[in-house]
């Protein structure tokens, strides 16, 4: 028997790193409505403000603090003031992530070292961060956000390509080492999401025709369209509830099916 209140976030601190806008903040907001009180970090003082802001118009309370999660000393002060101003985390989102679209024959190595540490180092430095205080209580939930690129690869992506194929084990040995503390830990791997990033790539042309990207995009997906944020409040809170208790080092792909899909014939 399926119990609703098992969806429920009632009592959960819920901690997403760079949710003041895009994917996390949708996250968040998904979290809030199902009882979470939401805590987020950005790196600069005024993507925070923007995002308190975003947050109050919603009628969300959320605690947001400044952080680079690539730095050990900062988001261990962060894990330490979350803990005495809110709660312990019971749910993690590693969100916070960063893309360099550059061929592989003109990317520096301090280029793709960037981000190596921002999409795969932060989430290690983070997660290690609040198991403590996870294995202390009895229980947790971390959800990395990773992407299709743990599967796949593709022209231009050789450093988040890796990066995202790196989050994905990162997650299976999470799963593995603390599995027992009654810690889950599970990844999302959203498909190609209608953003305002992503916006000048589905911008009809001017003779109204698609942006050849977009119909790359739809001509590959089988639900023929792109994802929204709101595609990935249900799994984000699945994963998050107790309702996933037993789901435990699984990436869960939204999609609309492109992992599955050849494609048409020409």
């Amino acid at each position: 028997m399926v119990d609703n209140n098992s969806f429920r976030l009632d009592g959960k601190v819920a901690l997403i790193t760079g949710a003041s806008y895009g994917i996390g903040f949708a996250i968040a907001c998904a979290y809030a409505n199902m009882g979470a009180t939401i805590v987020f970090n950005d790196i600069k003082q005024e993507l925070v403000e923007k995002g308190l802001d975003s947050y109050q118009k919603l009628g969300i309370k959320a605690h947001g603090y400044v952080c680079d999660v690539t730095n050990e000393a900062q988001v261990q002060e962060l894990i330490k003031r979350i803990t005495e101003e809110v709660g312990v985390i019971d749910i993690l989102v590693n969100n916070a992530g960063i893309i360099k679209r550059i061929p592989m024959l003109d990317m520096t190595a301090e280029e793709f070292r960037q981000v190596v540490d921002v999409d795969l180092n932060a989430p290690f430095i983070v997660s290690k961060a609040v198991i403590p205080g996870m294995i202390k209580k009895g229980h947790g939930k971390i959800i990395n956000i990773c992407s299709m690129m743990s599967e796949l690869g593709r022209e231009t992506v050789s450093a988040y390509a890796a990066a995202k194929g790196g989050l994905k084990m990162l997650t299976r040995n999470i799963c593995s080492e603390y599995g027992e503390h009654n810690i889950q830990c599970n990844g999302i791997g959203p498909g190609y999401i209608a953003t305002p990033q992503t916006a000048p790539l589905r911008k009809r042309q001017t003779d109204g025709s698609r942006h050849p990207f977009d119909q790359f995009i739809v001509a590959k997906t089988p639900a023929a369209r792109w994802g929204t944020t709101d595609d990935l409040m249900g799994p984000a809170v699945f994963l998050a509830s107790e309702a996933s208790n037993f789901v435990n080092g699984h990436v869960l792909y939204v999609d609309g099916g492109i992992l599955a899909y050849i494609g048409k014939q020409p």
